[in-house]
């Protein structure tokens, strides 16, 4: 992963530790918590997902042209289904787990 990537994303990290940090709601409704006498272990889960732009698609640093990109409408994407999904092994553990059933088609 390119080293300005990692900087970015450990940046965000700090943002949102931060913010959970700084919010006097959490901090108020832990503190609830804690005068009922209870410890309290706060663990969440961030997925972050990104995709590479194109050369083409890349950041650009100018305001303005920023700006103009904001404004426009994005451009309309068509998603066609073909009522079929490939599962991983993980994905089937997972479902099995949580007791779902899948019928699959063999060909």
């Amino acid at each position: 992963m390119e080293e300005k990537l990692k900087e970015l994303m450990q940046e965000l990290g700090n943002a949102i530790n931060e913010s959970l940090s700084d919010s006097d709601r959490i901090a108020a409704a832990i503190g609830e918590i804690k005068r009922a006498g209870y410890d309290v272990f706060l663990v969440l889960e961030a997925t972050i997902g990104f995709n590479k732009r194109e050369e083409s698609e890349g950041f650009e640093s100018d305001d303005a042209e920023l700006e103009a990109e904001t404004e426009a409408a994005p451009p309309k994407r068509r998603f066609e289904s073909t009522g079929k999904i490939k599962l991983t092994t993980q994905d089937h553990k997972f479902l099995k787990a949580l007791k779902i059933a899948i019928d699959e088609e063999k060909h």
